[in-house]
């Protein structure tokens, strides 16, 4: 077959035939249409789900441009590693361009052509056309194999677990084969053609000229090249049409469920929880099937891509506690499968290994949120972790020393079960007295918290930020006895129950109170009173007048109301991002500029603000015990004198959260750094300034 062409183009469905040309439509019909019977599958099988407590799919078309903006950046996935980011947006944009690039060329075939006679596949338009197909399809072929070779090469560890299927390799080598086909297909056609027709012009698609000069050198001739081009031409197509149609059976589905996942995600997941609906049955609170997952969460388990972001910097999977958390979501995505097939059906979450999700899995989380800030699809990891705990709280199943805890709360009105009357007892060493918030209006109502209130090392600290407040001749106020633990991590360990009575008993408190702003001392009960308690009736504050204490400190200190020259300390420090003051509420720059202020050198840690790594307190982990080597309050330390720019010269470790303050005292004894770093409160260091610049 021969043919002669006028214009500068290349010929499609050359040396294919009439007959092979049908056969490729039937074929690429048939593909779609099994793409879309899949699709339609998947999409059904979520509305099995229950309903989302929030509206995930409002102003649907800034949703739309959002995700796209994120997918398209690849900014999740630079976070942390820059090459995965990289790698990740040559095969994302090099996929899409190839993707744009066909429906092109099917657009001039089958639509253009027909209708006008003409084709604008032809000159400049072509010769840019193969160019940009070129060079993105080669980024994509580069992006793919990075992949490969960070997964068999260099073997990543986040990269292997026992979620690690053939399903992973074959996803890997197909986007290979399809890549690196392209091109060898481009090579034998613009070789094969030479025999008819100058094809100088084809030097524009330069990687298919290089196939082209490489098939010349093993000494391929044109006429071997139009005889093999059939062949080459159809194992391509048959690939890419395989392909079209596996999508939504196996792992290429993410490419549509995690874009999916971001247009329905939920900015305030896991800083947030749902509500339990009043009219909930006790066997109703908490996941007790599959299908009591809402839909929004059995697309997260199809959205996940089995990266191990989440499981690489969770600190209980660090510490050895029995948590992975890309683990939970694909055992929960299995055990839906396996249902779907008939499997048997076993409890969701329970104590003793008959479960999906064992118990003690589900104690380990800590709530700190490093999976959902590090996961680049946004699996709401968080939210899914707390409701299996409320079935477990449901069912009875609570780890004792939690449970003590709650108990607690429930006689006393905080975990450590003293009464409270003796709340306010932490001021009686003042030589000045705490205004009573209930007695006259205040401008900031102090909430002081439970281990500020109660444990002896942060009395320390609270007594600090009222010489602070008195310092700068503040208006404030406490509740006094009326305060009640804020519950933050109470509704976190699934007592669900317990914590809308305290926000019910809290809210009536502070109700009675004329203020203007609160502010916390605790980034938990900070995290609750601006983000949870505004979504109950009780509670009728304005969410932009909550501020934990560093943010209103900072405030007094920039506008000269503590009378700091910021020279009056100067010794080496590092400060901890505390996980519910700076992952889950964005505030990093306060604390550093308090420190800033006091005249001390601060070296950051190596992981810190959105990367920060949890002390192991929050999500009830400061009541339990576990079998932890090294403790994530040891890791802490320990990177905070070897890791830091100023290594062991580090004389102070400063933190900003009560709850850290507790486990890293812990830490610096269990862990033997008691005589070579000191834990200090913020609003220690700020006192200490202060006292100095007086004197």
């Amino acid at each position: 077959m021969s043919f002669v062409l006028q214009t500068t183009t290349r010929p499609t469905f050359w040396r294919i035939g009439p007959v092979g040309k049908v056969i490729f439509y039937y074929l690429a019909a048939l593909a779609i249409l099994v793409f879309l019977y899949g699709v339609y599958n998947r999409v059904a099988r979520y509305t099995d789900g229950s309903d989302d407590p929030f509206d995930r799919l409002d102003d649907l078309p800034e949703r739309v441009f959002d995700a796209a903006r994120l997918a398209l950046s690849n900014r999740k996935q630079l976070d942390r590693d820059t090459v995965a980011g990289v790698m990740h947006a040559f095969v994302v944009w090099g996929f899409l361009t190839l993707l744009i690039g066909t429906a092109i060329l099917g657009i001039d075939m089958d639509l253009y052509r027909p209708l006008t006679g003409e084709s604008f596949f032809v000159g400049q338009f072509y010769l840019s056309y193969s160019f940009v197909m070129d060079a993105m399809g080669l980024l994509f072929v580069v992006g793919v194999g990075v992949a490969l070779w960070r997964r068999y090469g260099r073997r990543m560890e986040r990269l292997h677990d026992r979620h690690t299927s053939r399903e992973d390799d074959l996803f890997l080598a197909a986007l290979f084969v399809l890549g690196v086909g392209g091109y060898l297909t481009e090579g034998v056609r613009i070789l094969g053609t030479s025999t008819v027709r100058d094809v100088s012009f084809e030097t524009i698609s330069f990687v298919g000229w290089f196939v082209r000069d490489v098939l010349l050198l093993a000494g391929v001739t044109p006429q071997q090249a139009a005889a093999a081009y059939p062949l080459v031409w159809w194992s391509h197509s048959l690939v890419a049409l395989w392909f079209v149609a596996w999508i939504p059976y196996a792992k290429p589905f993410h490419m549509l469920s995690s874009f999916a996942n971001l247009v329905a995600r939920d900015e305030k997941a896991g800083v947030r929880l749902p509500k339990v609906p009043e009219d909930a049955a006790p066997e109703d609170i908490g996941p007790s099937e599959i299908d009591d997952f809402s839909w929004k969460q059995l697309l997260d388990h199809d959205a996940c891509t089995k990266c191990g972001r989440c499981s690489s910097v969770c600190p209980a999977k660090a510490a050895g506690r029995p948590l992975d958390p890309r683990n939970v979501i694909l055992d929960l995505k299995e055990y839906r499968e396996q249902r779907d097939a008939g499997g048997e059906e076993v409890p969701i979450v329970a104590d003793g290994g008959s479960s999906v999700i064992d118990a003690r899995t589900m104690e380990s989380c800590m709530s700190c949120m490093a999976c959902m800030d590090a996961c680049p699809v946004d699996i709401e990891h968080v939210t899914q972790f707390t409701e299996l705990n409320r079935r477990l709280t449901e069912s009875g199943e609570m780890d004792d020393h939690v449970q003590d805890a709650m108990m607690n709360v429930f006689q006393h009105g905080n975990t450590f079960g003293d009464p409270e009357r003796k709340r306010p007892d932490w001021t009686d060493e003042l030589d000045f007295e705490v205004p009573d918030a209930r007695d006259h209006p205040v401008e900031y109502l102090w909430y002081v918290g439970d281990y500020p209130s109660y444990d002896e090392r942060n009395q320390r600290v609270a007594r600090a930020l009222a010489q602070v407040f008195e310092a700068a001749d503040v208006e404030y106020g406490i509740l006094y006895e009326a305060e009640q633990t804020a519950g933050n991590d109470v509704r976190r360990v699934g007592e669900e129950g317990l914590y809308e009575m305290l926000v019910e008993d809290n809210g009536g408190a502070i109700g009675n109170c004329e203020f203007d702003s609160i502010v916390t001392t605790d980034p938990h009960a900070y995290n609750t009173f601006k983000n949870e308690y505004p979504e109950f009736e009780d509670c009728e504050w304005d969410d932009a007048n909550v501020f934990h204490y560093t943010q209103v400190v900072a405030d007094l200190a920039e506008s000269g109301a503590l009378g700091l020259s910021g020279d009056e300390l100067d010794y080496p420090v590092t400060y901890h991002d505390p996980c519910h003051l700076g992952r889950y509420n964005d505030v990093f720059e306060a604390p550093r500029d308090l420190v800033d202020a006091t005249g001390c050198e601060r070296y950051e840690m190596p992981r810190n603000r959105d990367d920060s790594f949890c002390c192991g307190g929050g999500g009830g982990g400061l009541w339990m015990d576990f079998e932890e080597d090294p403790k994530p309050s040891e890791e802490r330390l320990r990177e905070a004198l070897e890791d830091t720019e100023a290594g062991n010269r580090v004389e102070k470790f400063v933190v900003a959260c009560p709850m850290c303050m507790t486990m890293y005292e812990d830490g610096r004894k269990t862990g033997g750094y008691e005589d070579d770093i000191e834990i200090i409160g913020l609003t220690e260091l700020l006192a200490e300034a202060v006292e100095q610049n007086r004197a």
